[in-house]
């Protein structure tokens, strides 16, 4: 071995040993239980010795330190969700802000843009989370260049699939209980987000010739008010952030909290099980109690009561801050009942240090009291 190629191996023997000691100190300091035997520097002297060259010294290293960036980009992917920007989405049509104002429950109107999709599922990001379509019998050719708005009003079902680009409709879908036109037994009644509308049966006459009224069935019209398909659609939403600022967002719910796991509460509804993460802005969520959820723009009330009750035992309040007064005394926040104002006393720590426009909660009692101000995490 030349003296160059000796010396080499001893600056890098010098490195390795302290990276390996001061790795086992950390881990020692962190938990005192797995401290190290005074054995390392033999098991490090021992590899050393069998790495006869400063090459494979060099190539071992770098193995190792490609098996620890694998190991990052591993866990990045695990962790895969819809990023962020779930709520930068295209504004809503005149139609669904004029269905925003209605107080129906249940009702939901939202706008996604496709995350992922499989043959027959289509993932959106929309501003409060994920929501999930699914079919056997459709949404198979779902491009990423395409905008779904979705509603619920009452009974029904509307889902209008457009292109981006130009805003052309793609499919609309429309589900709710069977009902035909009282002059034209060839037409079907349907609500949809510009009213209720008769579409004519068209070549699916024979198929649904033997559905009651008041079946729920799922058909596919197009522009000319024709039926062209009959499908089964499903959807799950769950609710996992607050809106942001500016988002065309509606919802309004009600139902029982069925079970709760970890930060999300499993809300049972007249359309199906919701997850919603307690972290918009609900605390103290009791399975058995009854909870009234109303998404409007970017703010979230969640009323909660005891089952039968009339009034609800806590309110929460969430939206970004904005202080009703110079002295920073009240604020400002919407409610189902319009704008109102809340004292600022009893959230001098919640408050301290918070920029306005930023999320915050405010949790009333049942008299409509403030109890404590919180920051939703």
């Amino acid at each position: 071995m030349t003296p160059v190629r000796a010396h080499v191996i001893r600056i890098l023997t010098a490195v390795h040993y302290r990276a390996v000691t001061r790795t086992l100190a950390e881990r020692d300091k962190r938990h005192p239980a797995y401290k190290t035997p005074q054995r390392p520097i033999a098991k490090v002297s021992v590899l050393m010795t069998r790495l006869s060259s400063g090459l494979r010294l060099v190539q071992a290293l770098a193995f190792i330190g490609m098996v620890s960036v694998a190991g990052s980009i591993t866990m990045s992917f695990a962790d895969d969700q819809p990023p962020a920007s779930a709520n930068q989405t295209p504004a809503q049509s005149d139609a669904s802000a004029d269905v925003a104002l209605d107080d129906v429950n249940p009702s939901i109107i939202l706008k996604g843009s496709v995350w992922r999709t499989k043959p027959g599922i289509v993932f959106l990001k929309t501003p409060i989370g994920v929501l999930t379509l699914s079919s056997k019998t459709t949404l198979k050719d779902i491009r990423a260049s395409q905008d779904v708005s979705f509603w619920i009003h009452e009974a029904h079902l509307a889902v209008d699939i457009h292109k981006r680009a130009d805003g052309s409709l793609v499919h609309r879908y429309l589900s709710g209980p069977f009902k035909r036109s009282n002059g034209d037994e060839k037409k079907l009644l349907r609500w949809t987000p510009e009213g209720e509308k008769a579409f004519h049966l068209g070549t699916h006459e024979p198929s649904l010739a033997a559905v009651q009224d008041g079946d729920v069935v799922t058909v596919e019209v197009d522009e000319d008010d024709t039926v062209i398909g009959v499908h089964n659609l499903q959807f799950d939403l769950q609710i996992g952030q607050i809106p942001a600022n500016g988002s065309d967002v509606h919802l309004l719910l009600s139902g029982t909290v069925s079970k709760l796991k970890s930060n999300f509460i499993f809300f049972r509804t007249p359309v199906g099980v919701v997850n919603v993460n307690a972290k918009i802005g609900i605390k103290n969520a009791k399975v058995g109690q009854t909870m009234t959820l109303h998404m409007h723009r970017h703010y979230v009330v969640a009323d909660l009561s005891a089952p039968n009750a009339t009034a609800p035992a806590r309110r929460f309040l969430t939206g970004p801050l904005e202080f009703a007064s110079p002295d920073h005394a009240s604020v400002r926040l919407w409610t189902p009942d319009g704008e109102q104002t809340y004292p600022t006393d009893r959230g001098k720590a919640a408050l301290a240090g918070a920029k306005e426009g930023s999320p915050i909660t405010v949790e009333l009692n049942g008299q409509g009291s403030v109890v404590e101000f919180h920051r939703p995490n």
